[in-house]
């Protein structure tokens, strides 16, 4: 079964163009060594934070890639310019 991890933060404007060059990065990398990666999406949601969810094949390979994070040295520089973040996993239940 298909599952998410969704976060939510906000990015400075400033910061946007860099944090968007280094997410691509990060999702590059992660998808050379994990890739039950099946696609992202970032949201740019009204009050001016982001939504970005990550949609992967199964729990296990997500949950592969969270484990192998600290050998991304993209993760924290992409992250840094991200603050108020959270971060929540779920399952799909219905797509159309």
């Amino acid at each position: 079964m298909s599952v998410v991890r969704s976060h939510r933060y906000s990015v400075a404007d400033a910061d946007l163009e860099e944090f968007l060059a280094r997410r691509t990065s990060l999702i590059a990398t992660v998808r050379e060594g994990h890739p039950g990666l099946t696609h992202t999406v970032l949201i740019q949601l009204e009050n001016g934070t982001y939504s970005d969810t990550w949609h992967w094949e199964s729990g296990e390979q997500m949950g592969a890639a969270f484990a192998a994070l600290p050998a991304f040295p993209e993760a924290p520089l992409t992250m840094a310019l991200t603050k108020d973040a959270t971060a929540l996993n779920g399952r799909l239940v219905d797509e159309r």
